[in-house]
């Protein structure tokens, strides 16, 4: 889940959508590539400085096994943390051999079976989201409907044909996902025609309200299906996670 533009969604629908397939016992891991850590917060999952993270996996100093832990949302949900010691990765893993492969290897080479890897980017397009476009098969962006909604995404898909040129020929755009949406106004329904008009059948027909549900929900360390599941923001991603998988959403273990 990428998009260097903040708050538009991305924790929020990187969260929902795994406790969406996990609730149908299909065995979902999130990778937290945020510092903020925000995706492991909603799957009251802990992630002070100390604790192991997706931080030293990138540095190569543990496997991805190791910081893997079990999500309180569902049994088939799992998460590895991001701690506030990734801030600093970016420029740590400068100097490192295919610095922008540390992801991809350490997915590959991870022993815990998962039918889905959903990776939620940090606000950026630096080394790490880099690290989550190289080890990624899909990519799904995040798009909230308000004015400059398309605002800065050219430079985020130059940076996807950059990498499909030189370092993941497999990596596809193939889910557009429209957030935020307020029925009130005549903006976010200009929103989502410019953007089925840029984008065509990418967009996923479901789009999420505006609902506090979903805002309030990382509060008390949950996802916004087990906060509040008879919410609209928790239908609609029940929703939007059936319409992934009726288009053929292919579980393989690393799929985003």
């Amino acid at each position: 889940m990428a998009n260097q533009k903040g708050g538009v969604g991305k924790t929020t629908t990187t969260v929902n959508l795994a406790a969406a397939l996990a609730s149908h016992g299909i065995r979902v891991l999130v990778i937290d590539l945020d510092p903020q850590g925000n995706a492991s917060t909603a799957l009251g999952v802990d992630h002070h400085s100390g604790v192991p993270s997706i931080y030293e996996v990138l540095l190569g100093d543990r496997p991805l096994d190791e910081v893997i832990v079990a999500s309180t949302e569902a049994p088939e949900l799992f998460c590895a943390p991001a701690t506030i010691d990734l801030a600093g990765a970016e420029i740590e893993l400068v100097s490192l051999v295919a610095r922008e492969n540390r992801l991809h290897r350490a997915i590959q080479s991870m022993k815990r079976e998962v039918d889905y890897v959903l990776i939620d980017c940090p606000p950026s397009l630096g080394l790490l989201t880099v690290n989550a476009l190289v080890a990624a098969r899909e990519l799904l962006i995040p798009i909230q409907c308000e004015y400059y909604a398309l605002e800065g995404l050219g430079m985020l898909l130059r940076n996807v044909e950059l990498v499909q040129a030189h370092l993941n020929q497999d990596l596809r755009l193939s889910t557009i996902l429209l957030t935020m949406y307020d029925s009130r106004t005549r903006l976010a329904d200009q929103v989502v025609h410019e953007v089925k008009e840029h984008f065509g059948d990418r967009v996923l027909g479901t789009t999420i309200p505006r609902n506090v549900r979903l805002a309030e929900a990382p509060s008390y360390g949950q996802s916004a299906l087990t906060y509040d599941p008879t919410s609209r923001g928790s239908l609609s991603y029940l929703a939007a996670a059936r319409e992934l998988a009726e288009r053929g959403f292919e579980p393989n273990g690393a799929d985003v």
